[in-house]
């Protein structure tokens, strides 16, 4: 049995789904990360760091329950931050804190 050969970027994706539990391809997992502190900024990066992104939804990180609060706050500024700095389409967040 031979298998026809796979585009890295196919291959990628497939890993991404899997190590993120489902949802966002390598491209756009990659924008995300890399581009996640020019959307929220330094402070707000140095408490919430996103996780998974899975469709249109975005789960996000945070290290104290007072960061999920200030997230919530800012949900809209930061998703049209990610749409124009990293050219994602974002509509929601999940946000959990992280565990100690």
């Amino acid at each position: 049995m031979t298998h026809d050969p796979v585009p890295l970027s196919e291959s990628l994706d497939s890993v991404v789904r899997g190590l993120r539990g489902g949802g966002g391809d390598a491209r756009s997992m990659g924008s995300l990360f890399s581009r996640w502190i020019d959307a929220v900024g330094e402070v707000v990066a140095d408490h919430a760091r996103p996780v998974k992104l899975d469709g249109d939804r975005l789960l996000v990180e945070v290290d104290e329950p007072g960061w999920a609060t200030q997230l919530r706050f800012l949900e809209g500024d930061v998703i049209a931050r990610l749409r124009s700095v990293a050219g994602l389409e974002v509509s929601r967040f999940d946000i959990r804190v992280k565990p100690r």
